[in-house]
């Protein structure tokens, strides 16, 4: 099986702590969708990052990130840093100038327009092969996830259903949900007017879940199996992986098991 944890990062035990004991560098650093709201908009921007990574920072890196921020494109001296693109592009250098083994990225351009969440993305993965940082993105924005991902990971009712590279997921979906997640949002590679295919119904109470698969009762191919037992990750191929009892005869057209 797999879980959702992440045990080791550089041959450690456990993550205890976001800052690495050993030296002043973060294991690991978290943008979230609201992180931008802790920047202040009427400060000088440069001042703002240096003061809030005092202890992190040693002479030498106060100049990296000097140029780190000139990358991102923002005014050093600027006190008027209020619109939200600039504001997240002062939380991603904050992210990187000391270093993290990984970036957890949860919904960092949610308050974006679609320009800017274009420009902040290409930065954030320009930024992070350049400088050996591994990223964790969540988001529900299926554009991003094809455009940025390496691996997918689908998840539903706190558990993943699918996982796989990007290439597979998308053009080999073995779930219920990924297929519906795919049929319900526009595509250049379909036909213009094609109709858009809902998932209906809500999502589940986590609290009342029962023995069968969560997503059963908005399932198109749902059987009576699925209603006493929950199935766990199964290999399709290779490292792609799906928790479906009917992974393997799916048939996306007409939404029965063949």
């Amino acid at each position: 099986g797999m879980t959702g944890r992440i045990d080791k990062l550089e041959n450690r035990d456990y993550v205890r702590r976001v800052r690495d004991p050993d030296d002043r560098r973060s294991v690991l650093v978290e943008l979230t969708e609201q992180g931008m709201e802790a920047i202040n908009t009427a400060a000088c921007a440069q001042h703002q990052v240096e003061e809030h990574l005092a202890q992190c920072l040693t002479v030498d890196e106060k100049s990296q990130l000097t140029r780190l921020l000139r990358k991102l494109q923002v005014d050093l001296e600027s006190h008027n840093c209020c619109s939200g693109g600039m504001r997240q592009r002062v939380m991603i250098a904050m992210a990187l100038c000391c270093e993290p083994k990984l970036i957890i990225a949860d919904e960092p351009t949610t308050a974006l327009d679609v320009t800017i969440q274009a420009q902040i993305l290409e930065l954030m993965k320009e930024l992070s092969e350049r400088l050996g940082v591994a990223q964790l993105i969540i988001t529900h924005n299926l554009g991003v996830v094809a455009r940025y991902a390496d691996r997918v990971n689908v998840m539903y009712a706190g558990k993943i259903v699918e996982t796989g590279t990007a290439k597979e997921i998308y053009h080999n979906p073995r779930h219920p949900y990924t297929l519906g997640l795919l049929s319900s949002v526009p595509r250049l590679d379909q036909p213009r007017g094609s109709k858009l295919i809902p998932i209906e119904g809500q999502p589940p109470d986590l609290t009342r879940l029962d023995d069968g698969c969560a997503f059963r009762p908005r399932c198109r191919f749902a059987t009576e199996r699925c209603v006493h037992e929950i199935p766990e990750l199964e290999m399709v191929a290779g490292d792609h992986m799906s928790a479906c009892w009917y992974h393997e005869t799916l048939d996306q057209e007409k939404g029965t098991v063949v």
